[in-house]
């Protein structure tokens, strides 16, 4: 994590602490890797963490745990107990149960299997297994000072990214080659990985939200989504851009100016206290007031951290997934019109709730960039 702070992963745990012992259990099996990676920093490939009134202990096989202690000991992870696993998880998971003498354990619902769960009740008849859901997640909804260090920081680098574009684009290259070239822009600016797969959808393809690149060239006339991401610290950060090759018709550039302004609406509507639902009507509404509301197909935004899509969702109160936001929350802001036809707009950026507003961590033109 080079000179960013690190996170406080003793005060996460303590917090997951209170809340298991609110839920009247002895114990959480905390499955999901990046809530294992959440609570105590470590960036494997599999391991299970076990809290309890005792706080942690961590399961991982043979290929971590020198690594494990090596971090432990530098206070790059958790300092908590180790279990090394030899014999198979479950049997390993069975066994600090036993010593635990937990009766009642939470599990995370999302994440286990039912073959999974099948197993662990054999472990021990006498263990009443409880599932639970979004006992991490809703910690990890409002960032702390080290997570907004990381993705203010990756917002930053990100941006700058968006500022290349115009090096990266011309007429005749390929979707394809300029993903790459956005994803190599991506490594140099010092990102982890891409948080996903680069979108470049030209032309026709841009009418599509969530087009994959394809060898289809660049053209006069297009109008061109470039939306991408980067993983900084294990955070992602993504950011959407215009761009268009040469001149575009009326009809497109007033699809670029609309989503433009519904973007603008939307953002200005951020603060703590507003509900996710208000936000997204502000985006809605400014499309429909130009007659584009059958064309905004998905939501307005969502959560970012270790997953590039988490809480909160930005969408409409109907879809029953209504939050009200804190300071602290990070979310995407990106509207999008979609005409078949005509081509397709996003527009998007990252922010961080604040109490009378929301920072803008991917701060950069939102011009129509033209090639």
């Amino acid at each position: 994590m080079g000179e960013r702070s690190r996170p406080d992963w003793a005060r996460r745990v303590q917090a997951t602490t209170r809340t298991i012992r609110d839920a009247d259990v002895d114990a959480l099996v905390v499955s999901n890797p990046q809530n294992v990676r959440y609570l105590s920093g470590f960036t494997g490939s599999t391991a299970w963490l076990v809290v309890s009134a005792g706080g942690a202990r961590l399961l991982t096989d043979g290929r971590y745990s020198a690594f494990v202690r090596q971090q432990m000991a530098a206070g790059r992870q958790l300092t908590t107990a180790l279990d090394v696993v030899e014999l198979g998880y479950d049997k390993a998971l069975g066994d600090v149960l036993a010593s635990l003498t937990a009766k009642r354990v939470a599990f995370e619902a999302q994440t286990v299997t039912i073959a999974g769960l099948s197993r662990w009740q054999r472990l021990d008849a006498g263990i009443e297994w409880r599932p639970m859901d979004d006992i991490i997640e809703a910690q990890r909804l409002v960032k702390d000072a080290a997570e907004i260090e990381s993705l203010r920081e990756g917002g930053r680098r990100l941006a700058e990214v968006a500022a290349g574009l115009g090096r990266i684009l011309a007429a005749g290259r390929t979707e394809i080659d300029v993903a790459r070239a956005i994803d190599a822009a991506i490594e140099r600016a010092g990102f982890e990985r891409p948080a996903f797969e680069t979108i470049v959808a030209s032309g026709p393809n841009s009418a599509y939200p969530h087009a994959r690149p394809t060898a289809r060239p660049l053209a006069s006339g297009d109008l061109v989504v470039l939306d991408f991401g980067g993983v900084l610290d294990g955070y992602c950060v993504d950011l959407t851009r215009m761009a268009a090759v040469g001149r575009i018709d009326s009809e497109a550039r007033s699809l670029v100016a609309a989503v433009q302004e519904a973007q603008r609406a939307a953002i200005d509507a951020v603060r703590a206290g507003v509900t996710t639902a208000s936000v997204d009507r502000a985006a809605r509404s400014s499309l429909e007031r130009r007659g584009l509301g059958a064309a905004f197909s998905h939501g307005t935004g969502h959560g970012l951290g270790l997953d590039v899509h988490e809480a909160p969702r930005i969408s409409r109160a109907e879809s029953g997934h209504v939050t009200t936001l804190g300071a602290g929350m990070v979310f995407t802001i990106e509207p999008g019109a979609y005409v078949e036809g005509v081509g397709g707009v996003r527009v998007e950026d990252d922010v961080l709730v604040t109490t009378d507003g929301c920072e803008v961590l991917t701060e950069c033109s939102r011009e129509l960039l033209v090639v």
